[in-house]
């Protein structure tokens, strides 16, 4: 089958290189049957699949778009009001009918699944405090994201959680060091999240599970690679996360990065794909809800892919 039609996508942030394409693809966990939904001359990014599992939802351009699961159709950009600065960081609520964002102005939003006016759910601080979200808990009743706290020359990146509905927010790191991904487990007992905590250099991330409270930290990946976000099937079996470099600082674009699975505990670890991809291939939980098949994007070269 051939892949959709990409609409024209709005330019804005990032962009590909010359001769690039961003190609959405599923394939089953263990790395066979690779299907390429959409290839497009726009930087795409992040998918999630939704929980009735028949679409996905990825953003491009700083907007929110829909896509079928199977490939039939078209693209179908989602309204989200005056919101339309949207970053690589959104979860979809556990009915499907909401969609929580990260906008570049710092904060999170919530939208109707079928489109419709943003509201606001983080807090104004006194303080620098960008939100990136990242997990929503099985009740969805709570959002997990990390801050990037405090001025740039005294920058801190820690995990908190907040109330889908708005309220306090509650921190459950508290360190100089990086954190990002922080993601509830499909029984809400753990939090999976990659940290330099560990690091044996600048940039060394690795993927760890934490108690929902911060506690309880326990590693999971032990290797030179470095590797993000550790997301986990909703079955609670699987994790799928991404590899890059050793040295590697961050998790920038455009490198040669690896996917890679493990079990839930962290054991049965296996590369499962390798490909031109890195920011945007996998920043959000994009699993399909039979814990069969996960979403990612890659970002080949024209005479590569």
């Amino acid at each position: 089958m051939p892949p959709i039609a990409a609409p024209r996508f709005t330019r804005r942030g990032r962009t590909l290189l010359e001769g690039q394409v961003a190609q959405l693809i599923t394939m089953a966990a263990d790395g066979s049957d690779k299907v390429l939904l959409l290839e497009a001359d726009e930087v795409i990014e992040a998918p999630n699949w939704a929980p009735d599992g028949r679409h996905l939802i990825f953003n491009a351009g700083g907007e929110l778009w829909r896509i079928a699961a199977d490939g039939t159709g078209s693209c179908e950009k989602i309204d989200t009001g005056t919101v339309r600065d949207l970053n690589n960081d959104h979860v979809l609520s556990p009915d499907g009918q909401t969609i929580y964002g990260s906008d570049n102005d710092g904060h999170i939003y919530a939208f109707p699944i079928g489109g419709g006016s943003a509201r606001r759910v983080s807090n104004v601080h006194s303080t620098p405090h960008h939100y990136y979200l990242h997990g929503i808990s099985p009740d969805g009743l709570t959002l997990s994201y990390v801050a990037v706290e405090g001025p740039p020359e005294r920058r801190r990146i820690n995990m908190f959680t907040i109330p889908a509905a708005g309220g306090p927010d509650t921190r459950l790191s508290d360190v100089d060091y990086p954190n990002d991904g922080p993601e509830y487990s499909p029984d809400g007992t753990w939090i999976y999240f990659s940290s330099e905590r560990a690091a044996t250099q600048p940039g060394h991330a690795q993927c760890f599970r934490m108690r929902p409270d911060g506690t309880g930290i326990e590693q999971l990946t032990f290797d030179e690679r470095v590797n993000w976000f550790p997301h986990i099937s909703p079955d609670g079996q699987s994790i799928v996360f991404i590899s890059y470099p050793a040295g590697t600082t961050g998790h920038p674009p455009n490198k040669d990065v690896i996917l890679r699975y493990m079990q839930a505990d962290g054991s049965g670890q296996r590369d499962i794909g390798s490909f031109l991809g890195g920011q945007g291939t996998i920043n959000v939980n994009s699993w399909a809800p039979d814990s069969r098949r996960f979403a990612y994007v890659a970002y080949p070269m024209r005479d590569r892919a």
